[in-house]
């Protein structure tokens, strides 16, 4: 497995068997396989036909693993689409020295930016998902991962920007990034996916069939879900998506900045290491520029 931080443990397809055998012996005779996912805290392996492995990369993603183990099973009922569903918890063991998850598998392909031909039904899609989620009302939920006030990314935006000189338009990518700062605070925190990343996406014939990597949801801006926007629909499918949702001005310009801080932030981290993510930060950039032009 190729690593994408320094402080990343060792997990290969052996690891995953022997824990496997260990710990949910009525699975280990299945074929494990590496997936190809570009996500960025846990590696996946496929398992059989109907489930995967999840296991954290890192110490500081650790922490997800029970909040993934409990909310989704809340919010499931409450979402249009599938979301993951955990089968098995696993522990420590095998020298893996952290907890892991066996979830079911959900079937579909991630979605790529500039390749989606007709987006209007995606964009309705994925309007109709994030309505949902703004109007779950679970007590107690946890703090949206990013979901505070849009200032809180300020100092690790511009520090971002300043490692990107030759690479992209700065000066252009900073007005930007102020002028989202200028937007009005969210009235009143909503549920939120918080990472509604191309790579969290599930589609088939151009439809939205499930989400996942719920680690960071919680309650949050609204805006947080609007990152879509820019991540994955073109231009033509973005107002379709906005006039599906309702979006005011403040919040789609919050959105608009959230989506540019991630992907500024991304950029010269992934720039080496995950050609997905960094290709995507790219392009949310350009994106929002030229929204702005």
């Amino acid at each position: 497995m190729r690593k994408l931080h320094a402080d990343e443990a060792d997990i290969d397809e052996n690891l995953v068997r022997r824990l496997l055998a260990a710990q949910f012996p009525q699975w280990a005779r299945l074929p494990v396989e590496e997936f190809p996912s570009s996500g960025t805290v846990n590696a996946v392996y496929r398992l059989g036909g109907h489930m995967s492995v999840r296991l954290p990369r890192v110490e500081w993603g650790v922490g997800d693993v029970e909040k993934e183990r409990e909310w989704p099973a809340r919010l499931a009922p409450l979402l249009p689409v599938p979301i993951p569903e955990v089968l098995g918890r696993g522990v420590p063991g095998e020298g893996y020295p952290w907890p892991w998850s066996v979830c079911r598998w959900l079937d579909g392909d991630n979605p790529v930016e500039g390749r989606l031909g007709d987006a209007g039904p995606l964009a309705k899609d994925l309007a109709e998902f994030v309505a949902a989620f703004r109007r779950v009302e679970l007590p107690d939920g946890p703090a949206a991962y990013r979901g505070g006030p849009l200032e809180t990314q300020d100092t690790a935006t511009r520090e971002a920007i300043g490692k990107l000189g030759g690479l992209i338009d700065t000066a252009a990518a900073t007005a930007a990034w102020e002028s989202a700062l200028r937007a009005p605070a969210a009235d009143r925190p909503v549920w939120v996916h918080a990472d509604l990343m191309p790579g969290n996406l599930l589609v088939e014939d151009g439809r939205l069939t499930g989400v996942v990597d719920f680690a960071t949801a919680g309650v949050g801006d609204p805006a947080c879900d609007l990152i879509v926007a820019w991540n994955l629909l073109p231009a033509t499918a973005r107002d379709v998506f906005r006039d599906a949702l309702g979006a005011d001005d403040a919040t789609w310009e919050r959105g608009r900045g959230r989506a540019l801080s991630m992907a500024l932030i991304m950029l010269p981290y992934y720039l080496g290491t995950n050609p997905v993510i960094a290709a995507n930060a790219r392009h949310v950039i350009h994106e929002v520029i030229t929204d702005l032009s």
